[in-house]
């Protein structure tokens, strides 16, 4: 079966304080998984793992055939593209549309076609119309989306985004979902770490879960968000339709908006 990422036994310490242990899993082309966890559970460690800004102390981390501790982060971006927390770190252009393109340029992709991929990328964020300011003269959550798109015009194996919509409004929420599903029915795998689990029931398949840094779970995520009790455990909280079909007993614990709306039209006509 081809891998898009692996886990295999990987442990790391900061300073000999455990941050992982013994992580093992792994994503297929085009699967879209969430990484959830409460604060400290290891989440961010193991997207730096994946983009090769750390190395493990014990195990393999392998993105596709290439073990990423053997390659250098700006080799990596080639396959793997990623996005901060904090979004501002990524941003250094003096426009919006350099700075994604930035990422195809020194990866070797000819400039016709990094410029196609610009004005892709762009365009599924809304994202055209600013394309000439400079990233810093845009609000916060809009440099979030500039720094997204320069992950997408990558056009990678991978997407490792950290909560890729903290701050944003339902619009832009809903445009950066659909710019996901679109990459990944490309064949793009997702891991995603979000507290925002209403976004990850409607865009994301299946939820690893970090707990002090041992893999906790791994699970389809639909009937993972209906298990109330299981994650609070984990320091999570369901989604709120999660908690309204769970409240209503609706069949099959639907937690997608148009699965849930669909339960509710079929009771009322009953």
């Amino acid at each position: 079966m081809s891998v898009a990422l692996a886990f295999e036994h990987v442990s790391f310490a900061y300073a000999g304080r455990p941050a992982l242990a013994d992580v093992s899993f792994a994503i297929a082309p085009g699967e879209r998984v969430a990484l959830l966890g409460r604060n400290g559970a290891g989440k961010s460690t193991l997207l730096r793992l994946v983009t090769g800004l750390l190395h493990p102390a014990a195990g393999t981390v392998r993105v596709g055939d290439w073990d990423a501790a053997a390659r250098h982060p700006d080799e990596l971006a080639r396959r793997v593209g990623s996005l901060f927390q904090h979004a501002d770190q990524q941003l250094f252009a003096r426009t919006v549309a350099d700075d994604v393109a930035f990422g195809p340029r020194v990866t070797g992709i000819p400039e016709p076609e990094t410029a196609e991929r610009v004005r892709r990328a762009l365009e599924s964020l809304g994202l055209l119309e600013v394309a000439a300011e400079h990233p810093y003269d845009l609000p916060p959550p809009w440099r979030k989306l500039a720094a997204l798109a320069g992950a997408l015009a990558l056009e990678p194996m991978l997407l490792v985004l950290d909560e890729p919509t903290a701050g944003l409004d339902r619009r832009s929420r809903a445009r950066v979902a659909e710019a996901l599903a679109e990459r990944a029915d490309g064949g793009t795998a997702l891991l995603v770490v979000t507290h925002d689990l209403g976004f990850a029931a409607e865009t994301l398949e299946r939820a690893l879960v970090l707990e002090q840094g041992r893999l906790a779970g791994d699970a389809m995520l639909g009937p993972f968000l209906a298990e109330a009790k299981r994650l609070e455990g984990l320091g999570l909280m369901a989604p709120p339709l999660a908690r309204l079909s769970q409240a209503l007993g609706l069949p099959g614990g639907p937690v997608r908006e148009g699965e849930v709306a669909s339960a509710l039209v079929q009771r009322c006509s009953t």
